[in-house]
């Protein structure tokens, strides 16, 4: 069974070495997700306006402030704050946005609003699941939840 074409996107854009940003990280969440793009060669920049550092790393005001700019983004915050980011990303050119979801509503990025907004400045956006779930060296847990997505029609469309 062959995979549908979103889904192989989502799993390329785990694989290239393009630059991804994880985008207002607090400092108790998902250090995985920062941890697994960094270790599989992504140059990744933590953007939060209140916190110095993520990880050990200088921590970004906003996406301006990055030198040189990023070409994708990874949002991991309420939805609320999704929406204002994507903005951000289209006044910096940003041209890839991947809001994540965690299992249920509860742990989602995905704003409707954000993603109109992504769609409407040509912003190729993926809504929803996880990027540990794709590319080299997913693990057994995140595997078998994309499997299972796949499955009940859960993956972003």
């Amino acid at each position: 069974m062959t995979e549908e074409p979103r889904f192989r996107e989502a799993g390329a854009a785990v694989q290239e070495k393009q630059e991804w940003i994880g985008n207002a990280f607090a400092a108790d969440h998902h250090p995985l997700i920062y941890q697994r793009l960094k270790t599989t060669g992504h140059d990744v920049f933590p953007v939060n306006p209140h916190m110095q550092t993520f990880e050990g790393d200088r921590c970004y005001p906003d996406l301006r402030s990055i030198p040189g700019g990023v070409d994708g983004v990874v949002i991991i915050t309420r939805p609320d704050i999704t929406e204002r980011i994507v903005r951000d990303c289209s006044d910096a050119g940003v041209g890839r946005v991947w809001m994540h979801q965690s299992m249920g509503k509860k742990g989602s990025s995905v704003s409707p609003e954000a993603v109109e907004h992504c769609r409407q400045h040509n912003i190729s956006v993926i809504a929803g699941a996880c990027p540990m779930m794709f590319g080299p060296g997913a693990d057994f847990g995140h595997t078998c939840m994309r499997w299972f997505l796949k499955l009940t029609g859960g993956l972003p469309a």
